[in-house]
């Protein structure tokens, strides 16, 4: 095993500590309290651009009365868009979702795909829900990254990537394969609560001596 992969062996043992003193993510939550695939890929719909309170109290408004994908039809766009407000985009994410129990219906049977490629090809999937919605709901390894991971992977120095599409690339590659299913979770964490993108609390950092720019502030 090289020096790269030990130090993450390392990081990863000390963030799975870290994660569970920390609110669970949303998505994952949701996952913990139905198993319903459905309902995970609506949070993470929800979640971008997000703060988990915010898509919290949306969700729980919006499985009052959305129990499955069928229900979705039974809303109007602007029903759709007052439960899940205020979500970031949220007539764009109502649009999405109102399209979304005929994309599944048409293209996959009414079954939510398990793979990510075939994720995308709902309206409102991105390669990070994608990736999200496998690994947490259908618990298949899958690299999901966000500006959470890509910031973090990058100031750890394990990788130098300039955007989340290179980091998951970059990551498939190299991250070991038992790491992929939950990474996602304990960076998330991470850096919602310590590894913030500004003034990130470097001091009594629990991964400060495997990080680039932790160890570069030490004087």
């Amino acid at each position: 095993m090289d020096r790269a992969s030990k130090q993450m062996e390392s990081v990863y043992k000390i963030l799975s500590e870290e994660f569970k003193k920390n609110r669970t993510p949303i998505v994952d939550l949701i996952d913990v309290q139905t198993g319903d695939p459905f309902k995970v890929l609506v949070a993470t719909i929800l979640s971008a651009r997000t703060k988990d309170e915010t898509t919290a109290v949306a969700s729980r408004r919006l499985f009052e009365r959305v129990k499955r994908l069928d229900d979705l039809d039974k809303l109007t766009e602007k029903e759709l868009a007052k439960l899940i407000f205020p979500v970031g985009f949220y007539m764009v994410k109502a649009h999405h979702l109102k399209l979304l129990p005929s994309a599944v219906r048409e293209q996959f049977g009414g079954e939510i795909p398990q793979d990510v490629d075939e994720l995308t090809k709902l309206p409102g999937v991105g390669r990070k829900t994608a990736n999200l919605v496998v690994a947490v709901a259908f618990k298949k390894p899958a690299v999901c990254v966000d500006v959470h991971v890509h910031r973090i992977m990058n100031r750890l120095g394990y990788i130098n990537t300039k955007t989340p599409l290179k980091t998951e690339m970059e990551l498939r590659r190299i991250l070991p394969r038992k790491f992929w299913t939950t990474f996602n979770s304990y960076f998330v964490s991470f850096g919602q609560h310590r590894c913030s993108p500004v003034r990130p609390k470097c001091d009594g950092c629990p991964i400060r001596k495997y990080c680039e720019h932790g160890s570069s502030k030490i004087t």
